[in-house]
């Protein structure tokens, strides 16, 4: 099974890529599947590439389902 998750952009880097944050977790990406990366989008990542931009409110429910899920892991 694969995971794909929501990340915002903080800052866009030289050579196609990003320093990205979820949860105060900092990572650098590759943007190389995206176009136009600024600094506030939210991408979906999977496996250190970017693949998609995404809207903000939905990048927000899916990080809310994964929380929920994970509390339901843990109880």
């Amino acid at each position: 099974m694969c995971l794909a998750i929501p990340v915002q952009v903080k800052e866009v880097l030289p050579g196609e890529m990003a320093r990205v944050t979820l949860d105060g977790v900092s990572k650098v990406i590759s943007t190389a599947l995206v176009d136009d990366v600024q600094p506030g989008d939210y991408l979906v990542l999977h496996v250190g590439y970017a693949l998609a931009k995404i809207e903000p409110e939905e990048a927000e429910r899916t990080l809310e389902l994964i929380r929920q899920a994970a509390e339901g892991v843990a109880a």
